[in-house]
């Protein structure tokens, strides 16, 4: 079981680290899971109402994002 504080340092450590950059790779920000499109190179989820949504790697970045979903 990890401590809170070493959660907080993979997810500091995950989010200072690059994006994934393999199509089809998935990383969950904000409580959502986002996938890369490959042919476009933007990252696709849903937002909070169920509606698509895709943001640059640029702003997922700026957001914070995790290779894990964390309640």
């Amino acid at each position: 079981m990890r401590t809170a504080m070493e959660t907080q340092s993979q997810q500091d450590a995950e989010s200072d680290s690059a994006l994934p950059t393999t199509p089809c790779s998935v990383v969950w920000s904000r409580g959502h899971a986002y996938v890369l499109e490959g042919f476009r190179a933007r990252w696709v989820g849903r937002d909070d109402r169920g509606r698509p949504h895709a943001i640059t790697g640029a702003e997922m970045q700026r957001r914070g994002w995790t290779l894990t979903h964390t309640a």
